[in-house]
């Protein structure tokens, strides 16, 4: 654990009650830091304190703490036996909030008073009376090793800490000889961060402490680099109120558990005109969302129209009747502008980007070119380590390919795949399609030809009013046909350590109690109904319970974004965006996973606009570090501050040391 975890900053309302269950005091503070504190006698006490108030200490005992909510930043803590009081959190970040909670449970779990005889109890009482300092305190230390082993064999059955519990001895047998994911345990990952573990690099951390300061960024990164991951630990460690996150399309948003950007910005699709969308965004309910909000995240802002950009700009002004950029929101911009650019409608490239009135403004097609963003984004960072692929050669051909440059030796690297063999005991590789509706006629038609049994699982939905925004948002299909033999892929990341994550393939063996066996690369899984949710700008959470499944001998290059697939094939001679060569390319684990038919390097190309732009965001990143130095050694006159410094300016030293990669 992190030392940061021994304290936790939010909202907190205690309540104290009298015997018959009636508030006889309350006391409300809009932000107050808890922490964890213990007596010479080891007797641990939670401390809620503020800057004006003399400090609230509650001994830890005979508690019980409910954590429905903790992942929307809420928690109760319900004292019965000597204070009799309730203490209510919110608005707490929620991966603190998570990681205070589990630190109270492991402290408590080994506090040295558990288990002591009356004796044993008295005496320390009465040492504790004569010492010098009876009424002294001293912090909490972070959770070590030995208390977490210890932490976990108190909470498993009722086996005391040195004698394991009859639980733990046997294993309840499945009854179908089908293997499961491992049983969620206590003390495990967050689940705010999925199944992925809680490791950020240098250059993570540093986009990460940018945000928690307030400024307004971007960051990017090539396929793979952990943005995705980054974002949603951001989410964790930001305060939920005034916290938005929303995404350009509705399956990235479904990733990050938010909205989309359209249904948060309350203007339709933006085509009106901008009085129009001043109208639209100031009804009420869209223009108490604005009010409200304090920093909009928006990942995959590559895919957000430049002129729908600046009109949200204005309108984020207009409605909250301020004139700083973007009304005064810090922004959290995420994407990568080398891979699929904004769909703009034909009519709208013709009108403007091939107009013969040189009076007419220029189509603005990517928001970094809008005066908007020049005016809203304060600093750019950019994530170079890939997690995705292992292999540094197929790393190098990538990053070739994304900015649209193909040498000899990447052209018959990647033609020589089209003679592997990718498929793996009956698992067929992914055919990856330019357009969806290529991908959905090869899908029906395969499934068409297998013989067998159908047999269709629907999903339930929480409010059948939203099926159809959930169906965009969610991978999850409302209605899933499967028969054996259908090639199928999981869409849910259920244990990364045996390649069952979002993106790995199988096949449909058999049916077990009702539902599909699916024959992954490594293991067979009875797979049984997951749960998706999405926010409406509103903030209502909306629910989806379905198979973790999709048909899978097709998928669409535009639906692919984000995932991580362990045999795909690919023809790209109908490649008609710019990257869009290179996010197929960029699903595949390795080359060996890979086989790619008629390669053509006329196929692969990055947008001019797109190569200037990150010819310039590198230049900044490098002129930002050559002056660090310089504004260290006029600040501290010596270079004692450098540390702290660079941290101000979103820099480590270690990024200083690491040479950026440039485009020539």
């Amino acid at each position: 654990m992190d030392q940061n975890d021994t304290a936790l900053t939010c909202a907190v309302n205690v309540e104290w009650l009298n015997p018959s269950g009636i508030v006889i005091r309350k006391i409300t503070y809009k932000q107050a830091q808890l922490r964890m504190i213990r007596n010479s006698l080891k007797e641990i006490f939670l401390e809620v304190s503020t800057a004006k108030a003399t400090p609230i200490k509650i001994k830890l005992k005979g508690f019980k703490v409910f954590s429905n909510f903790m992942l929307d930043g809420k928690a109760t803590i319900r004292f019965s036996e000597e204070e009799k009081c309730t203490v209510f959190l919110s608005n707490a970040p929620p991966s603190l909030l998570v990681a205070f909670l589990k630190l109270m449970a492991v402290k408590i779990a080994n506090s040295s008073s558990n288990g002591l005889t009356k004796e044993e109890l008295f005496k320390k009482t009465r040492a504790h009376q004569l010492s010098d300092k009876p009424n002294s305190f001293d912090d909490i230390s972070p959770v070590t090793n030995a208390e977490l082993a210890r932490a976990k064999k108190m909470a498993i059955g009722k086996g005391s800490t040195t004698t394991p519990s009859p639980s733990q001895k046997r294993k309840r047998p499945s009854g179908d000889g089908v293997d499961r994911p491992a049983p969620k345990k206590l003390y495990t990952a967050s689940p705010l961060t999925s199944v992925e573990p809680e490791v950020l690099n240098e250059q993570q951390k540093a986009v990460l402490e940018a945000c928690k300061s307030g400024r307004s960024l971007f960051f990017t990164g090539s396929a793979g680099t952990g943005k995705s991951y980054l974002l949603r630990k951001i989410i964790s460690t930001l305060p939920p109120d005034g916290t938005v996150a929303t995404a350009s399309t509705g399956v990235a948003a479904c990733l990050i558990g938010g909205t989309t950007l359209h249904s948060f910005a309350g203007i339709g699709s933006g085509e009106a005109a901008l009085q129009r969308c001043y109208e639209m965004a100031s009804r009420p309910a869209s223009a108490s969302i604005w009010r409200k909000c304090k920093r909009l995240i928006i990942d995959e802002i590559s895919m957000v129209d430049g002129d729908y950009f600046e009109k949200i700009e204005a309108v984020a002004r207009y409605v909250r009747k301020n004139d700083k950029p973007f009304g005064g929101i810090q922004l959290i911009l995420c994407g990568d502008f080398f891979q699929l650019p904004p769909v703009v409608k034909q009519d709208k490239l013709s009108r403007n980007a091939y107009s013969q009135n040189p009076d007419q403004e220029p189509l603005v097609r990517f928001c970094f070119s809008t005066k908007a963003w020049k005016e809203c984004v304060q600093y750019c960072y950019e994530l170079t380590e890939v997690h995705r692929q292992k292999d540094q050669s197929f790393v190098s051909i990538l990053n070739s390919i994304r900015i649209g440059r193909v040498t000899t030796e990447i052209r018959d690297r990647l033609a020589a795949t089209a003679k592997q063999n990718v498929n793996f005991e009956g698992i067929l590789a992914t055919q990856l399609c330019s357009h969806t509706s290529h991908a959905d006629t090869i899908n029906q038609s395969k499934l068409n030809n297998l013989t067998g049994e159908e047999k269709t699982f629907h999903a339930i939905d929480s409010d059948s009013h939203m099926t159809q925004t959930l169906d965009q948002q969610v991978q999850a299909p409302g209605k899933l046909t499967l028969k054996i033999g259908a090639q199928v892929m999981l869409l849910k990341n259920l244990n990364i350590a045996e390649g069952l994550v979002n993106g790995a393939r199988g096949v449909v063996i058999n049916y077990v109690q009702g539902y599909p066996t699916v024959q992954f690369k490594k293991r067979q899984l009875l797979v049984k109904p997951e749960k998706w949710s999405i926010k409406t700008a509103g903030g209502l959470v909306v629910t989806r319970a379905q198979l973790p499944l999709k048909l899978a001998w097709a998928f669409s290059i535009h639906k692919s974004q984000g995932l991580t697939l362990d045999c795909v094939e690919m023809s790209l001679s109908k490649v008609f965006e710019a990257g869009q060569a290179y996010v197929a390319l960029s699903r595949a684990q390795s080359l060996e996973s890979l086989r790619v038919l008629d390669f053509d390097s006329k196929q692969v190309w990055a947008s001019p606009q797109v190569l200037e732009f990150y010819r310039d965001l590198r230049r900044q990143i490098r002129d930002r570090e050559m002056m660090a130095p310089i504004a260290v050694k006029r600040k501290d006159g010596g270079g004692g501050g450098l540390k702290k410094s660079l941290s101000a300016m979103g820099l480590t030293k270690s990024m200083m040391s690491k040479p950026l990669v440039t485009i020539n």
